[in-house]
């Protein structure tokens, strides 16, 4: 959703100052234009400056919140090679707040290995990285990259590890990536 109507915030909510990450409390009663809604998040502007608001807050907005728990797309218990595939697609359903192009697309995915730990449940480890080291969105990124893996139903634990090499560059996105930039 890309919206040119501002939003009056009918509650006071939290949000991420983009990019440096600090948290704050929007106040109820302002205006906040919505200029990216993408991965169940939503990047406003608020008096000039930018925020993210998590999509559990979507209501502040005036918006429908989505739900988190995924369930399993098939009968019974799963594959690890279909919860690998679901993970993938979680994983592509995460946006960087600044930039329209999903999280794995823009190549900050590094690893991500699953491990059983019961009967039909996993543990998720992932290397990401970030476009730059400074980034203050980092732990917002891990945590929003934690909890879509959590949401699906066979995994049990999530670890979200920032790496910094190899140092992320632009050879490091897709090609759909490039051309959704306009770098192609």
């Amino acid at each position: 959703m890309n919206s040119h109507d501002p939003k009056t915030l009918t509650r006071d909510v939290e949000a991420s100052i983009v990019p440096v990450g600090t948290k704050v409390t929007l106040q109820k009663g302002e205006l906040a234009l919505v200029t990216q809604s993408l991965g169940g998040s939503y990047t406003v502007v608020v008096n000039g400056n930018m925020f993210r608001i998590d999509g559990s807050d979507a209501d502040a907005l005036g918006l429908e919140i989505e739900t988190k728990r995924v369930p399993s797309p098939t009968s019974g218990p799963v594959t690890q090679e279909q919860l690998e595939k679901q993970v993938w697609e979680s994983l592509k359903t995460c946006y960087d707040p600044e930039i329209p192009v999903n999280v794995v697309d823009l190549g900050l995915i590094y690893d991500c290995h699953l491990t059983p730990v019961g009967n039909n449940s996993y543990k998720a480890d992932v290397k990401m990285t970030l476009t730059a080291p400074g980034c203050g969105m980092g732990p917002v990124l891990a945590q929003d990259v934690q909890n879509k893996l959590i949401s699906l139903e066979p995994i049990d634990e999530a670890n979200v590890e920032l790496v910094w090499d190899p140092p992320w560059n632009q050879g490091m996105m897709t090609e759909a990536a490039k051309l959704q930039l306009g770098l192609m």
